[in-house]
């Protein structure tokens, strides 16, 4: 099992605020939408097992950010993944939804584990399992709102919206009570990666970046 602060860990997300999901048709266009991202300003990377050769690529993003880039396993759907992305190197463990062996799994390694949920019943679930973090998915479905009502019988439980979320609603997830957010296409496209456009994953990531930066203080008021 690898000894990981979680405390600290979900810290580190709170203060990233912004987590993007990546799913690459190809390693290097997964290598490179990376680097353009954390030239923007988006230090929190998820390599989702939809990638090719995604264990490799956790390590080598390690090896070449160490602290710089908190980088995880997303899209993880058995068992042996879970010990695979921790053996590579990832922080953090996300799964799309709640399936008892792989959350066993995934809280088997010791490292911080988010699993998605989306009902009151599925939160239950997920809090009753163990799970760290609630991933709200897809939050396309829901929106704001549907958190903030989440929020009223569970004040308690860590958020995450993935699904839906954009440099335009940003501040109203955070003001919502979210944790932080994950951007998928909205900040990487398989169609910009595969287009070669990192230019536009770099400006998409500074968008988000900013919409964080000017949404954090109404959020701040909102919880207080």
């Amino acid at each position: 099992m690898t000894t990981i602060d979680k405390a600290a860990t979900l810290e580190r997300v709170r203060e990233i605020g912004l987590l993007a999901v990546l799913r690459a048709p190809d390693p290097d266009g997964a290598r490179r939408a990376v680097e353009a991202l954390i030239e923007a300003g988006v230090t929190g990377i998820e390599i989702t097992y939809s990638t090719p050769e995604k264990a490799g690529m956790i390590s080598s993003l390690r090896a070449a950010y160490g602290d710089e880039a908190l980088v995880w396993a997303g899209t993880v759907m058995k068992a042996e993944q879970a010990s695979e992305a921790a053996a590579a190197g990832a922080r953090f463990l996300v799964s799309p939804g709640l399936d008892d062996e792989v959350g066993a799994a995934m809280l088997g390694t010791g490292l911080t584990t988010m699993a998605g949920a989306l009902t009151p019943t599925e939160v239950m679930r997920a809090t009753r399992l163990g799970v760290d973090v609630v991933k709200v998915f897809p939050g396309s479905l829901v929106g704001p709102s549907y958190l903030r009502s989440l929020r009223g019988p569970f004040p308690n439980v860590p958020f995450m919206p993935t699904g839906g979320v954009s440099a335009a609603n940003v501040a109203d997830w955070l003001a919502a009570g979210a944790v932080a957010v994950g951007a998928g296409g909205e900040l990487a496209s398989a169609s910009d990666i595969r287009s070669g456009d990192f230019d536009a994953v770099r400006e998409k990531g500074r968008a988000f970046v900013a919409a964080l930066r000017e949404a954090r203080p109404a959020a701040a008021r909102a919880a207080s």
